[in-house]
């Protein structure tokens, strides 16, 4: 390995969706990258903290099941890391077994939760009386099939895998959305923010000075006067105590968009803390709709006519 290979970790093992991922982002496709799996989110975000790996790709959401509650928490919370970027992968499924299976012949499968509740419909009209165990990943289940004494009949995970650990697809395409996606970020320790694109995405950890009436509102405000349009928000327990949350949220914008800028300053007099976890450009190129009276244009006057207002021009 030469010394200009990075090495980016992703949520393993190999045959994984977030492998598949990582060889689709931009990271990837410019060369010099050495593929490391982790065996788990938490593992592939520790690495980079440790320094062992100069990212990690992980996923982060998903468009049946929602976001995955232990990406979230962990940029929450112990050394900060930002996304740098993100990735949507098409998702499909198949059911992968041993050579020789038939499916009469199986009784139990290994996937993860997410996938699991993507092909619902199809076991439950297939194989309705087989129990489903949780397993790390996809392809963590399919490797799981390998080797003398495997802990279930078969396994939930993309074709890929299939070609992997030496496995028979018995079911292809079973997912029970054709569209569904998950998306997926890189992830590195602080240092230079992605240069703004114009269609870029921030992501932040927002948490409150206590539960009162009106809190969330405080928060809102903040983003609707600016015209911010949020594209994901949701509340994940702190952890510390019954009833106690943070807001996990994504917004239209870059950190050095003025209008940007305006909100954070905002949130930060109205907030606890507010965890910065990056902007990145985002992975659809869509620019955002602004009205009139939010763009840096409108900013900069309105900041030219009071500087003029006060004498200081």
């Amino acid at each position: 390995m030469s010394d200009l290979t990075r090495r980016i970790g992703y949520l393993g093992p190999s045959g994984s969706f977030a492998e598949a991922a990582l060889r689709a982002s931009n990271v990837y496709t410019v060369g010099g990258v050495d593929a490391i799996p982790a065996k788990s989110v938490l593992h592939a975000l520790d690495a980079v903290r440790s320094g062992e790996v100069s990212a990690a790709l992980v996923p982060i959401e998903n468009s049946v099941e929602g976001s995955v509650s232990i990406t979230l928490d962990e940029l929450a919370s112990g050394k900060r890391l930002v996304i740098t970027d993100e990735v949507v992968l098409p998702v499909q499924f198949s059911l992968l077994a041993r050579p020789g299976t038939k499916l009469a012949d199986i009784r139990t499968i290994g996937t993860h939760p997410h996938a699991q509740a993507q092909v619902r419909d199809w076991l439950n009209a297939n194989l309705p009386d087989a129990d489903v165990i949780p397993a790390m990943s996809t392809s963590a289940a399919a490797a799981a099939l390998v080797g003398s004494n495997p802990p279930f009949d078969a396994a939930i995970g993309q074709a890929l895998n299939a070609e992997i650990y030496g496995l028979e697809i018995l079911a292809d395409e079973i997912g029970d959305n054709s569209d569904a996606h998950t998306r997926f970020v890189i992830v590195e320790l602080p240092g230079q923010l992605p240069v703004p694109t114009g269609a870029d995405k921030t992501t932040l950890s927002v948490f409150q000075r206590s539960n009162h009436a009106g809190g969330l509102l405080e928060i809102l405000t903040e983003f609707s006067v600016r015209g911010i349009n949020l594209t994901r928000l949701e509340s994940r327990p702190t952890k510390k105590i019954l009833g106690d949350y943070y807001f996990s949220l994504d917004f239209e914008g870059h950190v050095n968009d003025l209008r940007v800028e305006e909100a954070l300053m905002g949130l930060h007099r109205v907030c606890l803390d507010i965890r910065f976890l990056g902007s990145y450009p985002r992975h659809d190129g869509r620019e955002p709709v602004l009205r009139a009276g939010v763009t840096d244009s409108d900013f900069e006057t309105a900041q030219a006519w009071l500087n003029k207002l006060k004498g200081t021009e």
